[in-house]
């Protein structure tokens, strides 16, 4: 991989999962409660260094970035902002929504790569990874604790687990590039499968979090979830094929009902657990999918 594009590619990573990981901090402090403090504060940790390597890679991007994914919704939406304003007042835990306004001002494929770009961009990657391996520890613990029954949290164990599979997937892309200047030798089979399988446990979290007089979104949800699940079954049993027609099939229906919930949750017409954040946050993951099957 040439430079620029260790630079391009490390960038993007950061933008979009620098983003997932601030927001997993966050919704591992919201679901804390006041006995485990300590976990709390833990989680503050990671949300606030999460921010600042963000504030560095909004700086560095501009102009940098590809179109595809300045384009694609991963980054940013429409949703997040207010999204931000309303989990904030919602918990009480302070959110930088500068990073937000600077990343809607983002310009993309500027020809010119600065000489000193690469250096720091290495020295993000270093900073990432090392905060990666500390969040991945809390997330672990975490989820020991609440298996052994020693803590109560408002996230699913299979939460928890979830958000520590792509926390793990971050760190060996972050690890790839600096190993071999390349993201990854995933296959689009391996790619696939992964996705799809976050996919389906977002529909089945949507669903488990939808209060139950909402009976219709439920079934949508649940609707889904079993389609994902048959998807991903699927995929675990190809050889070298890839489903790539439809699994894009299936998240654009589910991005539209992804888009609509978000909606409904900001403007209050949906009872639910699910904080505005994490409505928008599981569209911009279906919005990361869609890109990389359009490539």
């Amino acid at each position: 991989m040439h430079t620029s594009d260790y630079i391009t590619k490390s960038l993007e990573l950061h933008l979009f999962f620098g983003r997932i990981m601030k927001e997993h901090s966050l919704f591992l402090e919201a679901g804390y409660t006041p006995v485990n403090s300590d976990f709390g504060a833990r989680a503050e940790h990671y949300k606030n260094e999460f921010e600042r390597l963000l504030h560095k890679a909004v700086s560095l991007a501009d102009g940098i970035i590809g179109e595809n994914v300045l384009a694609s919704g991963e980054i940013v939406t429409e949703f997040t902002k207010a999204a931000e304003r309303q989990t904030e007042k919602l918990t009480g835990i302070p959110i930088d929504s500068s990073i937000t306004d600077r990343e809607l001002m983002l310009t993309c494929c500027s020809p010119i790569i600065r000489p000193d770009l690469y250096i720091r961009v290495k020295s993000l990657n270093i900073i990432a990874l090392r905060l990666l391996n500390g969040l991945i520890s809390l997330k672990e613990e975490t989820l020991e604790q609440v298996k052994s029954c020693r803590m109560f949290t408002m996230n699913y164990p299979l939460l928890i687990e979830h958000i520590i599979r792509e926390a793990k997937l971050y760190r060996q892309y972050l690890r790839n590039l600096e190993e071999s200047g390349t993201v990854g030798v995933q296959s689009m089979k391996e790619v696939e499968c992964f996705w799809n399988q976050i996919m389906m446990e977002h529909a089945m979290f949507i669903r488990g979090l939808l209060d139950p007089s909402e009976t219709e979104l439920i079934k949508s949800a649940d609707g889904f979830a079993k389609d994902y699940a048959a998807l991903l079954q699927s995929c675990n049993n190809a050889q070298d094929m890839a489903l790539a027609a439809q699994s894009r099939a299936e998240t654009l229906k589910f991005r539209d009902f992804k888009t609509a919930g978000t909606k409904g949750i900001e403007s209050c017409q949906i009872r639910s657990l699910i904080l505005p954040l994490l409505a928008d946050h599981v569209l911009r993951e279906a919005d990361h999918f869609l890109r990389i099957l359009g490539e």
